[in-house]
């Protein structure tokens, strides 16, 4: 009935931090805080969740960013699900852009889905795009016709 009070801090309240959690199908998603501020660049193999503030580029498998987010920096995912602040270049394959999202930034995408009231202040390419401007140009010999002896190799 009456006892001393434990002398250990109480560790029931939790300490707001990045936490990684697993998922059912054995993949692990990470969450970061709206009370976190991160400067630096992330790069994660796992799923991404982020409410807080950051300075620095984004790299993860799927990205989900929370209303009162804020990025900035590149941001570069499989798929990503944007709802708050970005400034700077986005690229994803799938790319869901919901309406509460301020996108200033070009765009890169395969799949683009865009809520109306969304805002976005940047230039929108489809990666194909992208991968063919980062192709090395043909040099004039591949332009011109095919070496006869290469021919002969190839029919071998």
């Amino acid at each position: 009935m009456f006892s001393k009070k434990s002398a250990e801090p109480d560790r029931s309240a939790p300490t707001p931090r990045a936490t990684s959690k697993p998922m059912a199908n054995n993949s692990t998603f990470s969450v970061i805080g709206s009370d976190i501020n991160i400067k630096g660049n992330i790069t994660a193999s796992a799923d991404l969740h982020v409410d807080g503030k950051i300075e620095g580029d984004i790299k993860c498998a799927s990205l989900v960013q929370g209303e009162s987010s804020q990025v900035t920096g590149g941001v570069h995912a499989d798929s990503a699900r944007l709802a708050g602040r970005v400034t700077g270049s986005i690229t994803a394959k799938e790319l869901v852009i919901l309406k509460s999202a301020k996108i200033e930034g070009d765009v890169h995408y395969d799949a683009l889905t865009i809520e109306q009231g969304a805002q976005v202040d940047g230039r929108f390419a489809p990666n194909a795009r992208r991968r063919e401007a980062d192709k090395p140009a043909p040099s004039p010999k591949a332009a011109s016709a095919p070496d006869p002896q290469s021919e002969l190799q190839i029919a071998k």
